[in-house]
């Protein structure tokens, strides 16, 4: 197993980046011809919120599930792809974020602030995306050295929360079809359980942003 890991390890180096480059920005790309192309749907600004507010939690995932991924091969330079995953989930909640405010509510902000007031599920979203900003600033190298790491490790701890939050946004935004939200949470549910179970058998993980 581990020979096999060694050899897979350079060529996965190499390509790895490009790949979450290519994982990261295509999505938008195609979500932004399907706008101007007319092709999402009856209700395409719908469409474009539930897209780019799965998108977000899918880099989530992605992120918390470097860490396990990287107890068991051993491969500690894995942690600069995880935060790379954090801040590409953050900005993908940016536009899902944006895409409300934006397209939905034309910057109605007295409209906005009386929808996360009276909408739960609006509330929750609001919740998991405000978690993600302090996540998100201090994702740098500069910021861990600045806060030690102990005080940033607890602080990124609020990931967790974040993804939790995200999940519950879904699961009563969609009302009907829970399958997909279901789906989510359980790929989350997962991975909060590897991860003190893999903490017992692998290394240390490095510090970096965020945590799995």
């Amino acid at each position: 197993m581990q020979s096999m890991l060694s050899r897979a390890e350079s060529p996965i180096r190499r390509v790895i980046r490009p790949a979450l480059w290519l994982l990261v920005i295509v999505p938008a790309i195609v979500l932004i011809a399907q706008l101007l192309l007319d092709q999402l749907g009856a209700e395409p600004i719908e469409s474009l919120e539930h897209a780019s507010g799965e998108w977000a939690l899918r880099l989530l995932a992605a992120s918390l599930a470097v860490t396990p991924f990287m107890r068991l091969t051993g491969w500690g330079w894995l942690v600069a792809q995880r935060r790379f995953l954090g801040l590409a989930a953050f900005f993908w909640a940016m536009g899902h974020l944006s895409v409300y405010i934006v397209l939905d509510q034309f910057f109605d902000w007295p409209e906005i602030v009386k929808d996360v007031l009276k909408h739960l599920y609006i509330t929750v979203g609001m919740l998991a995306f405000v978690l993600m900003i302090p996540l998100a600033l201090t994702s740098t190298k500069w910021s861990i050295r600045t806060l030690g790491g102990k005080r940033w490790t607890q602080l990124h701890r609020l990931v967790y929360v974040s993804a939790v939050a995200g999940c519950v946004h879904y699961l009563w935004a969609v009302k009907k079809d829970l399958a997909e939200p279901m789906l989510y949470a359980a790929v989350f549910a997962v991975l909060f359980a590897l991860r003190p179970i893999l903490r017992k058998r692998g290394p240390r993980t490095p510090i970096g942003s965020p945590r799995g």
